[in-house]
């Protein structure tokens, strides 16, 4: 089977280079079907950033897709969840997640939780290995990026992976219009 690649970008197959992602990610991909389509590249971690990527490496905001982390509270019982939306839009926190999460108010989960409770770095935080008690929400458009770029759990590798394995990643739930 064939990895992605994008640009100038070195891929590698992700499961001979596991010591390259975060420790949760790495785990997620041992066990996931998915994975022998992933690879793996090394970037700048200063160039982590969205914006700062693309840029660096000649890359298109139409192929990454970030990954934000939102709680909302319903009854006493909090809901976290992990939206993943293409990088030229971005996740509609105050509508439809909102409604998704059937909160009445969402919001950013703080970044030092985000990285504690992912095990990720910030600026990595991907939706492969996040914890099974958080939902996944993968905006529909990002399911047909041809070669989509999500974080790798650590600043210095992002992922490659065919976009349509984005709605296969174990309980990712595909919906309309989450980025705006």
């Amino acid at each position: 089977m064939t990895i992605p690649s994008l640009g100038t970008l070195t891929s590698l197959p992700v499961l001979e280079h596991l010591d390259l992602v975060g420790a949760p990610v790495a785990a997620a991909l041992r066990s996931w079907p998915g994975a022998a389509e992933v690879a793996v590249v090394e970037i700048d971690p200063d160039l982590a950033d969205t914006a700062a990527m693309t840029e660096a490496y000649g890359l298109s905001m139409l192929n990454s897709a970030n990954c934000v982390v939102v709680a909302g509270r319903r009854g006493g019982e909090e809901r976290v969840a992990a939206c993943v939306v293409r990088a030229d839009t971005r996740a509609d926190v105050n509508s439809l997640v909102k409604r998704t999460l059937d909160v009445r108010k969402a919001s950013f989960l703080s970044t030092d939780r985000a990285v504690e409770e992912s095990g990720m770095e910030y600026g990595g935080i991907t939706p492969v290995g996040l914890p099974n008690d958080w939902r996944l929400l993968v905006d529909a458009r990002c399911v047909d990026i041809d070669v989509a770029i999500v974080g790798a759990g650590v600043r210095s590798c992002k992922l490659l992976l065919p976009g349509r394995l984005l709605a296969e990643i174990p309980g990712a739930e595909v919906v309309t219009d989450l980025g705006v």
